[in-house]
């Protein structure tokens, strides 16, 4: 017999089949779900469940409208003690079945990456404005890199270089939505480009809210987007570290989708406020067939970088860890 789903909006981490998950990642993360066709079976159900624990917990947030930072914190408490029986050895078998605590036990997960995360969007809540990027880029880490590294635990790598990739990779994709989403932010009364870089490219709060797109708007966007393209780039070299069984495709997937947004943006003049730039399917099948066909590029990601290279890296990220 055909098992009843319950409907996406329902679905919550604690009690979720891992069709449920895959559901649930269909209707809310397009690209990636695109993305993750070539993964093996098993690695595919694993991703879902752990993309439905977070994209739930990124909700809680704006669950119920605005509301205190105790208030909001508050609601998180039944997924916390939800990770603390998860990572307590409860019984999630028979009608007690958990898709997300079955994938965290079997890949081994740390937890600290899922509390991170949860500090990371009740964020929200305390910052809704950021003086300089280095905040902001602590935030980018919580929200998104962490996500990136739980992935890599899933999809397997050959040495510990590929962590400090991963969170470069998810600070690229969230400074993305962050360029993309920069009107619908501000109706929720948040402002995520520093004010800092506001003022030195004379571009203010009342210019985001009138949608005004001028000179200085172009030239904060450019910035920004470059900034972005280069966390992009530093990403890539950590490809070669994953496994090749469809997981390292699925990355570089979405590497080329997401940071495809970047060029939606400037191809529309910078213009974020009138429409959400994405990237069609047909431009995610094109670029998926380019790639396929493309054994050169496949080859280069396949090369793990050498030593020179690791220690330019380290002199620009001395936090990167490279040990085994």
């Amino acid at each position: 017999m055909k098992q009843t789903l319950q409907p996406v909006n329902r679905i919550t981490p604690i009690r979720c089949t891992y069709d449920e998950c895959r559901e649930y990642t269909r209707t809310y993360a397009k690209s990636f779900y695109f993305s993750s066709f070539l993964l093996p079976k098993d690695k595919r159900a694993a991703a879902y469940a752990i993309y439905t624990f977070c994209r739930y917990a990124d909700n809680i947030v704006d669950s119920g409208g605005p509301a205190s930072t105790e208030t909001v914190r508050a609601r998180f408490d039944p997924l916390e003690e939800f990770l603390q029986d998860v990572y307590g050895g409860k019984d999630f078998s028979g009608n007690n079945f958990s898709a997300f605590a079955e994938t965290v036990r079997k890949y081994r997960i740390p937890k600290h990456y899922f509390t991170e995360l949860i500090d990371g969007v009740c964020m929200d809540t305390v910052h809704n404005r950021y003086e300089k990027f280095v905040e902001l880029e602590d935030y980018c880490y919580k929200v998104a890199s962490v996500v990136g590294l739980i992935m890599t635990e899933i999809f397997g790598y050959s040495h510990k270089a590929a962590l400090p990739y991963a969170v470069y990779l998810g600070k690229a994709m969230q400074l993305t939505n962050i360029l993309r989403d920069i009107g619908e932010d501000f109706e929720m009364n948040r402002v995520y480009i520093p004010s800092e870089e506001l003022k030195t490219f004379e571009y203010t709060e009342s210019d985001i809210k009138n949608r005004v797109i001028n000179d200085n708007f172009a030239m904060m966007m450019r910035f920004n987007i470059d900034r972005a393209r280069a966390y992009y780039e530093l990403a890539s070299h950590g490809f070669p570290y994953l496994t090749n069984d469809g997981s390292r495709t699925t990355v570089v997937l979405m590497h080329k989708i997401y940071s495809r947004i970047l060029n939606e943006i400037e191809s529309h003049g910078y213009d974020v406020y009138s429409s959400r730039r994405f990237v069609s399917t047909t431009e995610k099948l094109r670029l998926t067939g380019m790639y396929l066909l493309n054994r050169r590029e496949r080859r280069k990601y396949s090369v793990i970088p050498d030593a020179k290279h690791h220690q330019r890296v380290r002199a620009l990220y001395p936090n990167m860890n490279f040990d085994d």
